[in-house]
């Protein structure tokens, strides 16, 4: 948001304080430069707010579907097998100490998963 707002302000003083030997055309290619990355800035701030509102807080690796669980960073198919096939866990750390995942490979996901 403080991009755009950013933004729009470059637009304005582009737009009111040209110098006079700048052309028409090259104001209006200004400005559709500046618009265009108004909007690239705005669409990457909505699709942030969107993820951000659509994860629900920390995964329960004792109940997760392997779907839910892929949707992790560095977790594919295999590794959510693995982590299904070795449930029920007491804490989330138990990943490691059982070897399901490496400390590497939980260090990734360690903020968003949880034993419960």
């Amino acid at each position: 948001m403080k991009r755009t707002l950013v933004s729009l302000l470059a637009l304005t003083m582009t737009i009111g304080c040209s110098p006079a030997s700048r052309s028409p055309d090259a104001v209006r290619q200004g400005t559709a430069n500046l618009t265009a990355g108004a909007v690239r800035n705005t669409k990457a701030i909505v699709q942030g707010v969107f993820a951000g509102l659509k994860q629900k807080g920390a995964i329960n690796i004792n109940k997760a579907t392997q779907e839910d669980l892929q949707t992790l960073p560095g977790i594919d198919r295999a590794k959510a097998r693995r982590m299904i096939a070795g449930r029920p866990y007491g804490n989330s750390a138990d990943l490691v100490t059982r070897r399901i995942l490496t400390r590497p490979e939980y260090n990734q996901i360690a903020t968003r998963v949880q034993a419960r």
